[in-house]
């Protein structure tokens, strides 16, 4: 009986010996923003941001021009205006400012979801590729080495040639 017992313990040990020598990990590399800077695609999105952005930096400039007239217009008569006036006036130059300083934080609120929106599928499309890419040659992580410091990492486990190719980008 000992013996059958030694042996079963035997035997599961080498059975987990050998699901521990399987179950070794694999990491792999990529640059995202790298392959998402050499992708077709981002020029189109660029274009689309620039025509987006220039609706803003249009209504930017009207109001921009509003407070500086108005603002050399106050200077100009300030000399003659009485203290009611000059309130009237300062007050009307702030609210231009406050309404100029919400435009610009709005603006650039929009501008942000706006790239998002158009940037999504290009980041999609990588992911894709990337999660590809990782099934077949068995990676069980990729690192964006974009966003991570990698102090060592083997050329073997750099994922871009083989993503790029995935996506047919040269």
């Amino acid at each position: 009986m000992k013996k059958l017992f030694k042996v079963a313990l035997v035997a599961v040990c080498m059975v987990f010996m050998g699901n521990f020598a399987k179950a070794q990990v694999k990491i792999g590399y990529i640059d995202q923003n790298a392959l998402i800077g050499v992708m077709p695609e981002l020029a189109t999105v660029k274009v689309q941001m620039e025509a987006f952005q220039k609706t803003f930096v249009d209504g930017y400039a009207v109001l921009n021009k509003e407070l500086n007239d108005k603002g050399q217009d106050y200077q100009s008569h300030q000399a003659t205006m009485n203290d009611a006036q000059k309130t009237i006036k300062q007050s009307e130059l702030a609210d231009l400012q406050k309404r100029m300083q919400d435009f610009q934080t709005s603006a650039q609120q929009k501008i942000e979801a706006k790239s998002q929106e158009y940037m999504k599928p290009l980041y999609d499309r990588v992911h894709a590729a990337i999660d590809a890419i990782a099934k077949e040659k068995g990676y069980t992580y990729v690192l964006d080495s974009s966003q991570t410091s990698l102090l060592v990492s083997p050329p073997a486990d750099d994922m871009m040639v083989a993503v790029k190719a995935k996506m047919g980008i040269k």
